[in-house]
């Protein structure tokens, strides 16, 4: 199917007891066994939920997986994924990664004695420099947060491949509906569901898709022992938002590719980083292995203190942490998305505390570009 058809019908469309169009949310913990010697397909809430189900089986056919697995949260599936993993294994990291997994890798996963290199993954040949004998997986995110950086996708397959690893990638900003990495040979993907799955800033939910069911196997059992699932209320909101994904992403990425255009033109921004934009260098690459440049864009101004009083001067945007929402949101990535990340550490990586990162959401783009015009005035007096 189309994208656009199935995100409405590639998993379950409608509750099979009843032919109501939504799935109920089954608000139960436990379920009656006619046989306890036979125990059915749902036992304990932890185990199975009718709703979570539903909404597990539709980001799986959207991935095109073998197994869709829903957390109570991004990082909550982030790290269920990472227990695949045992200690001493290696993995190599995007160096540009979402601040909150890298917060989880060097803290919680180095107590557990779990090996990590972050390597500029925009150049294959620095990822087969830091390869080990104890390289068990790579851990992709393209584009990444909050810079935009491009992996070349099946370059990183044809190294997972070569040696064996484990080819994990974080599909947030892109959603099945722009970029699907099982088809590309990636192992296993992940979604902040919180973002643009969800797509109304009303919930918190993780997606995880395995393109291989041994892989999904492994990661159900991990998912029932570890226990961090989602639950049947969010599970709901989540398929609602769904329904809607390939409308909201078509609007809010065609604001962003003119709010990011009209950016490169105003005095105070120094640098825009959107994938949408020609001279972004992954421009090609991007658009070679996904369907649009999302409806993210970063950019930044040439003083800290400049960006800072952007956030609080905008009136029709929202200052918050998040991105993916029907409202558009500014975030300023030094003390919100990677405040986990140490300053020089996020310095190194281009992450400035002049950058400013915003996420396009269903407003009016003039609307948008004013609010952004007035923000970035300079006080009078």
């Amino acid at each position: 199917m189309n994208p656009r058809t199935a995100i409405l019908h590639g998993g379950p469309d409608r509750d099979p007891f009843t032919g109501a169009s939504s799935i109920p949310v089954y608000q139960a913990s436990t379920y009656h066994q006619d046989d306890p010697q036979r125990i059915g397909k749902y036992e304990y809430a932890r185990g199975g939920n009718p709703t979570r189900d539903a909404l597990e089986q539709t980001i799986a056919a959207l991935e095109g997986g073998a197994q869709g697995l829903a957390f109570a949260s991004g990082m909550a599936a982030t790290c269920s994924v990472l227990l695949l993993l045992q200690p001493g294994d290696h993995v190599v990291v995007s160096h540009d990664i979402y601040g909150g997994t890298y917060r989880a890798l060097t803290t919680l996963f180095r107590r557990w004695q779990l090996q990590v290199d972050f390597v500029d993954m925009t150049q294959p040949d620095k990822v087969r420099a830091v390869l080990r004998s104890t390289t068990r997986a790579l851990f992709v995110e393209t584009p990444a947060n909050p810079l935009q950086q491009i992996t070349d996708l099946r370059a990183m397959v044809a190294i997972a491949q070569e040696r064996g690893l484990l080819a994990i990638i974080d599909n947030t900003f892109m959603s099945p509906y722009l970029q699907r990495p099982l088809a590309l040979g990636f192992d296993v993907v992940i979604h902040s569901a919180t973002k643009f799955l969800g797509g109304h800033s009303d919930l918190l939910a993780g997606l995880v898709v395995a393109r291989e069911e041994g892989v999904g196997k492994r990661l159900r059992a991990i998912q029932n022992t570890f226990g961090a699932v989602l639950g049947p209320q969010d599970a709901w909101l989540t398929l609602r938002g769904i329904k809607t994904l390939a409308a909201r992403m078509d609007a809010q990425q065609a604001a962003a590719t003119a709010i990011a255009e009209w950016l490169q033109t105003v005095p105070p921004v120094r640098r825009v980083y959107f994938p949408g934009l020609p001279d972004h260098p992954g421009y090609a690459l991007h658009h070679s292995q996904a369907d649009g440049p999302g409806a993210v864009v970063s950019f930044e101004l040439a003083e800290p203190v400049a960006a800072r009083s952007l956030l609080k001067r905008v009136r029709l945007m929202l200052a918050a942490v998040s991105l993916g929402g029907v409202e558009s949101i500014l975030s300023y990535p030094a003390t919100m998305s990677h405040a986990g990340m140490p300053r020089e550490e996020r310095h190194r990586r281009g992450i400035t505390d002049g950058l400013v990162r915003l996420s396009v959401g269903l407003e009016a783009a003039e609307d948008l570009m004013a609010d952004l015009q007035q923000g970035l005035k300079q006080e009078e007096g």
